[in-house]
Order: C-alpha cells, then structure tokens, then sequence
C-alpha cells in the first residue's frame, strides 16, 4: 500500500484524509491518507521518515508550509502545502494557489501573513493590500473587489462583506457548518462566496494528481465533505 501523510499541528479537525481517501477509493487506488500530528522541531527529521518509509509525499499545513518548502530539494515558491517524493528527493508545490484560480479583482485584502498567505500571495489578481496581527491591523476592505481570509480564524467576522465583493475563506469547521465570514458573505449577497471547504477540494485536487499521475475524481472528493457536485 502507498501512503500520503498530512503534516501540521494540530491536524486532527482536518477533513482532508476523509477527502483524500474517497479520492483513492474513487480511482482504484489501494493508497492511504493519514495525518500525523508534528512540531515544528521534528519536522526534518519526520520528512526523512517518510521519504525512508517509501511514502509517496504529503501535504503541509500550519505551522509547516514555509519550513516545509525551505527543507525541500525544490520548492515552487516560499511557502508550500504539497511534497512529492521521487527518488529520494523532497519537492515542494504549492497548490494552495489553485483556490484562487480564475477570480477576477482589481484590489485585494488579504486577512493574513503566515504560510496560508504567502502561498495565495502569487496568485492573487490586482493590488494587495496584506493584514496581519503583526503588521498592519485590523484590517481595511474598503475599496476591495476580493477579499481573502488566509488565517484559522472561524469565529470572528474581521471584515464586513459587501456585495460587490468576492469572499474566499480558507477556514472551515469539521462539521461542515460555515465560519462567521462565509455565513455573512452569504448574507449580504456577496458576488462570490468560495468557503473553506470548496477551497480544500481545489487545492486537494491538485495535490492527488502531483502524487498520483491520476485525474482527480473532484465529484467524489466533494461527496465526502458533504459538498453538491
């Protein structure tokens, strides 16, 4: 059997190995997802592990992506949320940027600075203005066409939604129910609302078909997560 790992602290709320293996399952694969609970401090050593324990990659989520790519061989960037093992070597992807793909907007407020952000950051379409806790705070969507939330925050509505602008959030909650932005970007008739659970499944797509050289069967992925086709 081949083996992905999910590498983050905490990652036990993650929907991504119930995602994944539904994916597997979906083409045939005899594969396995699994998530494993790492510090920061033994996140080296963990790689080797895996990349010795012929795992086929993984996926890096907080606190992990920007240490993650400056471990790898070769990374696609600063931050990455994507590790293939190939021949003993680490390479770093960085399929968060998927999320965002195709979205229109002149000006940008991205909520966030840490690995999420600087992942999205390329990808982004038009000015960015970044907001974070330890720079620029709180923040300022006043003249955004888009606004990005790129940190864990769930409970919290750090901006108000208008509905000129488009919403993505990268938060989720494991029992499916949406975050206070998405349920106030819903509410004020937001033009796009893309919650975290549609951009788990973009990003998630993307990273299965880097390890496994396989279409991904999005409809299955977002089957598991509750999701319509």
């Amino acid at each position: 059997m081949m083996r992905v790992a999910l590498l983050g602290l905490p990652v036990r709320e993650s929907l991504s190995p119930r995602m994944q293996n539904a994916a597997f399952a979906a083409v045939g694969l005899n594969w396995e997802y699994v998530s494993l609970e790492v510090e920061t401090e033994a996140l080296a050593e963990t790689l080797e592990g895996l990349v010795v324990g012929g795992y086929a990659g993984a996926n890096v989520t907080i606190p992990h992506k920007q240490a993650a790519a400056a471990l790898s061989d070769e990374a696609e960037g600063e931050s990455v949320n994507t590790l293939v093992f190939r021949e003993g070597r680490v390479l770093g992807f960085n399929t968060d940027k998927e999320i965002v793909a195709g979205i229109e907007a002149e000006r940008t407020c991205l909520i966030g600075a840490g690995g999420a952000a600087k992942a999205l950051l390329p990808a982004l379409p038009g000015e960015v203005r970044v907001f974070s806790r330890s720079g620029d705070w709180p923040p300022d969507a006043d003249g955004c066409d888009l606004v990005v939330n790129a940190t864990p925050v769930r409970d919290e509505l750090l901006v108000t939604p208008r509905p000129e602008q488009a919403v993505v959030d990268l938060a989720y909650r494991f029992d499916g129910r949406p975050t206070v932005l998405v349920e106030a970007a819903r509410a004020a008739g937001s033009r796009l609302v893309l919650d975290g659970l549609e951009a788990l499944v973009r990003q998630g797509a993307a990273s299965f078909e880097l390890w496994t050289g396989v279409a991904a069967p999005v409809g299955a992925m977002r089957a598991a997560l509750g999701l319509e086709p």
